[in-house]
């Protein structure tokens, strides 16, 4: 057995076959490189290992999920419990035919993609474009260039916090904009997802425009965290944004893009408050100036740092 003592105290755990590291440090894992540690860190050997895991883990553990860390700001303190990545056990795909395929919930949807451009199925593409994991944007139903995840998902296979293995069909995910009814705590661990008949070169030049149009329009040479706030009703948050004058604003070493104003960047040395206290200012502008109150698309998760304090509209 495993000895481990949380903040919440301590227990003992059957020894996983994966990784488990105590105070893992998180930075390095995200695209805006700051923020806490873990208290722990698991990844995974397999769906099995994940399952017993869980299902020895004291109900009052939180557990939360972590893919490539794009969407996500680490606040100082750290993340509580159990940080879930899936590591390359679950990164692949299998053409199960009729135009489908089964990805593991740690494959990039630069992967994803790809794979469904060679197995010659097209309505994929977009997820070339999501700076994440297949588990992540199934569970926030990502999308991107007019398509997303609940138009092409059938359906996922998910641990649920108890460790229960149980398929959830794309009814029950209960998708909306940037939203789904997945269960706290629940790891998507694969989906399965239909497309349509297409040429492989066909979806290659759109997989190509996708590309360039990023590439033109987002700052994605920097440490950033991807599109932050979600997009009202009618109109797009980065013209908001932009109209309450918010371009190039700078709270620490946290800018707001000048390429994109929907974007936040860590310019060099920018801590997590930092970056979220820059967004938290930007909602406050951008509501004093046309009475729209941004939503957060961009996931903050953990503690503050002991001695921050980061207010919000």
């Amino acid at each position: 057995m495993l000895e481990v003592t949380l903040e919440s105290g301590g227990f003992t755990l059957p020894a996983p076959r994966g990784s488990l590291k105590a105070d893992a440090p998180l930075a390095k894992l995200t695209w805006f490189k700051s923020g806490g540690p873990a208290e722990l860190l698991f990844e995974p050997e397999d769906t099995e290992d994940l399952c017993t895991f869980l299902a020895a883990l004291p109900t009052d553990v939180p557990v939360m999920g972590l893919g490539l860390g794009s969407n996500m700001i680490v606040r100082d303190g750290g993340v509580p419990g159990v940080v879930v990545r899936l590591g390359k056990a679950f990164a692949g795909a299998d053409n199960v035919g009729d135009c489908t395929l089964k990805f593991g919930g740690g494959t990039s949807g630069v992967l994803a993609s790809s794979t469904a451009r060679d197995a010659g199925v097209a309505g994929m593409e977009f997820l070339k474009s999501i700076p994440g994991t297949v588990g992540g944007f199934v569970r926030m139903n990502g999308g991107a260039y007019g398509r997303e995840v609940k138009d092409i998902l059938t359906e996922c296979d998910v641990v649920l916090r108890d460790g229960t293995l149980t398929t959830m069909s794309l009814a029950d995910m209960g998708y909306t904009y940037r939203h789904s009814d997945l269960p706290e705590g629940a790891i998507v661990v694969s989906a399965t997802m239909r497309g349509e008949a297409g040429d492989p070169q066909a979806i290659q030049a759109e997989m190509d425009r996708i590309s360039e149009a990023r590439e033109a329009s987002q700052p994605l040479r920097t440490k950033t965290g991807g599109s932050t706030f979600k997009n009202p009703e009618g109109t797009s948050a980065w013209k908001l944004v932009d109209e309450a004058g918010c371009r190039g604003l700078v709270i620490g070493d946290a800018q707001v893009s000048e390429k994109h104003t929907n974007f936040l960047i860590n310019r060099g040395e920018a801590t997590s408050a930092d970056i979220e206290m820059l967004g938290e200012e930007v909602r406050r502008r951008v509501h004093d100036k046309c009475g729209v109150t941004l939503e957060w698309e961009i996931r903050r998760v953990g503690k503050f740092g002991a001695t921050q304090v980061v207010p919000a509209l």
